[in-house]
């Protein structure tokens, strides 16, 4: 899997770097996984906008994706890998032993026609599934659960991948894509392998209107408005905004903690992402 340039005969593929595309099978989506999926232009269920620069965008269909895989003991073989619009990794369609279809995450070494399966005692392949306890320590997993049955949570963007590093006292040790090391219980299920598309990281669009086409429209910067509208608003052409970096409501962005104060889940992080850069940077 890599990228493609093009040959500049447009303005908008002079930089352009995109998916090639060439480990998708160009099999058709599963029409019993799919479910309609209504656009929201980035609005919560009181109608008020929520999240700004969002709407527009083509028409999509949303996957179900298997994030619980608790079908345990039952071999699946594996069909297809394909293109999820909802997602940045490429998902795989499973076939079991008692009929039933099922969309995961696809793992980057799984090979189609392979057969994967979820339960105790079995290899940790990509593709199987298991709990934190059935796996050897070192082992690269994805779709982690944050409790036991409620369904992957942790790491499923494209090409990342979590590194078991132990359990102990009832609690696997992860670390997490950030560098982020923190505990999950023993029970917590995960899938087996990195993610595929590794090379999303690398996408370069090219022009404004295939970023519409993805569902998010412009944004103004906040010194180009008044003071008025936005804190960093006012002043003579280009004026630097004399204050920290805040969003159009005064709170403070770019780089102060968001996390809320004494979360119960703070006993279980071993050591912040924020503290691991820290001491790479020094």
């Amino acid at each position: 899997m890599g990228t493609k340039r093009f040959k500049p005969i447009t303005p908008g593929l002079r930089h352009a770097e995109l998916p090639d595309f060439q480990e998708l099978t160009g099999h058709r989506p599963e029409k019993s996984l799919l479910r309609p999926l209504a656009k929201t232009g980035g609005r919560n269920n009181q109608g008020r906008v929520t999240v700004r620069g969002r709407g527009g965008g083509h028409k999509r269909r949303y996957r179900l994706i298997d994030f619980r895989r608790e079908k345990e003991g039952v071999p699946a073989r594996v069909i297809s890998r394909e293109y999820d619009p909802n997602r940045s990794t490429w998902i795989t369609l499973l076939h079991y032993a008692d009929g039933a279809k099922r969309y995961i995450l696809s793992p980057l070494k799984l090979q189609i026609g392979a057969t994967v399966q979820a339960g105790p005692g079995i290899e940790a392949r990509p593709g199987n599934s298991m709990r934190l306890k059935d796996m050897p320590a070192g082992t690269l997993v994805h779709a982690i659960e944050l409790t036991p049955g409620g369904g992957g949570k942790l790491v499923r963007a494209a090409g990342t991948a979590a590194q078991l590093m132990g359990v102990e006292n009832g609690l696997a040790l992860l670390r997490l894509p950030s560098g982020e090391m923190r505990y999950v219980p023993e029970d917590c299920r995960a899938t087996v392998g990195q993610l595929s598309n590794i090379e999303h990281k690398n996408v370069v669009h090219g022009k404004a209107g295939r970023v519409r086409h993805l569902g998010r429209r412009p944004i103004t910067r906040g010194v180009a408005m008044n003071p008025v509208d936005h804190p960093h608003g006012g002043g003579e052409a280009h004026h630097h905004t004399g204050r920290p970096p805040t969003s159009p409501w005064g709170k403070l962005a770019k780089g102060p903690r968001t996390r809320r104060k004494h979360k119960p889940s703070d006993k279980l992080i071993v050591t912040r992402a924020r503290d691991v850069k820290r001491r790479r940077r020094h």
